[in-house]
């Protein structure tokens, strides 16, 4: 999922239609498996918790149970940040929770492309936006749920799906080392 071709930074993937998938909150603990589905409940890609590791490690697969991608963070570590690897284990993404930001949260994600977003939200009410050089990338949100410790996530055309879940994955968990 995660290829060569790339733009400006306004967006990854030319022709890639925006999405939208349901999450459930709270689940991306060490260990735990879960599925991220449309807002028909087709399932789509598969959390897989690793537990035992070295490393706080999730893959993302896809419905067919192929790992799309690895996210990775050391359990000993000072620096709150994780990585997100393809397939080949190439490191695609960095995300680095900011330090100091009252009342709200905010996180840097650097793209192995050079492109460099912006992840800015509240962790009370699960509200965030990733937003790129360009513009806005992804909403994470709970606005128009009525489904209980669920959150949506919409995606803006032309970024790939699994990257920005993985992402959200990412800003999951290093919200929940600070609660």
């Amino acid at each position: 999922m995660f290829g060569d071709e790339y733009d400006d930074g306004t967006q990854l993937y030319p022709g890639i239609p925006p999405g939208r998938y349901l999450v459930r909150e709270k689940m991306f603990a060490i260990g735990d498996d879960f599925w991220v589905t449309t807002e028909e409940g087709e399932k789509v890609y598969l959390v897989d918790g690793k537990a035992l590791t070295l490393h706080d490690r999730l893959e993302l697969k896809d419905s067919a149970g192929t790992v799309l991608a690895t996210v990775k963070k050391k359990i000993v570590s000072i620096h709150h940040s994780m990585k997100v690897q393809d397939a080949t284990g190439e490191t695609v993404a960095t995300v680095r929770k900011k330090m100091f930001t009252p009342l709200h949260e905010a996180f840097t994600v650097e793209l192995a492309v050079g492109t460099e977003l912006t992840v800015r939200g509240d962790m009370f009410h699960h509200e965030y936006g990733i937003s790129g050089p360009n513009g806005p990338v992804a909403q994470i949100t709970r606005k128009w749920l009525r489904v209980r410790d669920t959150y949506g996530i919409d995606i803006a055309p032309g970024w790939d799906h699994a990257l920005i879940i993985a992402i959200a994955v990412c800003v999951d968990r290093l919200s929940e080392d600070e609660d």
